[in-house]
């Protein structure tokens, strides 16, 4: 193997300098990358984000088509969950690209199944 390989790149250490705890599960947004917390992060620590594979994430109130482009809205409003707590989105415009529909979900489904940074 090259001497200047690092990982495979399916997963990265991640510090939550933010002001909530991560919960395991919950999508994260590092710069242009979006990736599930594998465990719970606490303010402070250092926890593991999976930035491939295909996961069910919360969504927008919209219906998603398989294989279109979906991007993280952190403010956005997921159905049946928490206003402002962000979701998926198929709208491009000031969210951050997070993957394709893995699956097709109608506007009432609460989640959707994506495969990340695909």
């Amino acid at each position: 193997m090259a001497k200047n390989h690092v990982q495979e790149g399916n997963k990265m250490n991640w510090s939550n300098g933010g002001a909530a705890a991560v919960v395991s599960g919950q999508a994260v947004v590092v710069g242009t990358l979006v990736g599930v917390a594998e465990t719970d992060i606490a303010v402070g620590e250092t926890g593991v984000l999976v930035v491939v594979e295909v996961w069910s994430l919360p969504k927008a109130a919209e219906a998603i088509t398989q294989g279109a482009k979906l991007y993280w809205d952190a403010n956005g409003d997921p159905v049946g969950g928490v206003a402002g707590s962000g979701c998926l989105t198929a709208t491009a415009t000031d969210n951050t690209y997070a993957g394709v529909a893995f699956a097709p979900a109608a506007s009432g489904d609460a989640i959707v199944d994506i495969k990340l940074n695909a």
